[in-house]
């Protein structure tokens, strides 16, 4: 086996793991099942990056939406009451606008996947080359030619916290 069939077996591979798990997430009747599909939906999206070579993406994926986004999102599920009955959405039997949307998604994706030159695909991936590193270049860049923007967005954050924390805290004097 080939290294080129083991990339395109892992690629399809992260790619199934991304499509189930995020398909269980949409359609899982409790929430903390959904956001653990989500887990796995950020896990296999971060490995497609490292497969693809692009491995800042991939742990900045890994970091951002399963280190941040999801850690929170887990924590508020658990840690907040149950919503009172009064407050509660009733769901409605109305499938119109979905079968449309699905419809028409279905209607891009043929007209895409009729529309492209599969045959020149292979010749189009020799082209691509080698994957290298990036990581230790971004890293540098950001620490010489954008360093003035890191920093501003660093401190935009900072503040966007502190005011996150007086908000949460009723304190809005």
């Amino acid at each position: 086996m080939g290294d080129g069939i083991g990339i395109q077996l892992a690629f399809f591979a992260f790619s199934a793991l991304t499509v189930g798990s995020a398909l269980l997430a949409a359609t899982a009747r409790k929430i903390v099942h959904s956001a653990f599909s989500l887990l796995a939906t950020f896990f296999g999206v971060a490995g497609i990056y490292g497969v693809l070579g692009s491995d800042f993406m991939a742990v900045t994926q890994v970091v951002v939406y399963v280190g941040g986004i999801l850690v929170l999102l887990v924590f508020g599920v658990l840690l907040t009451d149950r919503v009172p009955d009064e407050f509660q959405m009733k769901k409605p039997r109305n499938y119109v606008p979905a079968v449309i949307a699905s419809g028409l998604t279905f209607v891009c994706l043929a007209w895409a996947i009729t529309g492209t030159e599969w045959t020149r695909l292979p010749h189009m991936l020799k082209e691509v080359g080698e994957a290298t590193p990036t990581t230790a270049a971004i890293g540098k860049s950001l620490l010489t030619d954008y360093l003035l923007p890191f920093e501003f967005a660093s401190i935009l954050l900072l503040v966007v916290l502190v005011g996150a924390a007086r908000v949460a805290r009723g304190g809005t004097r």
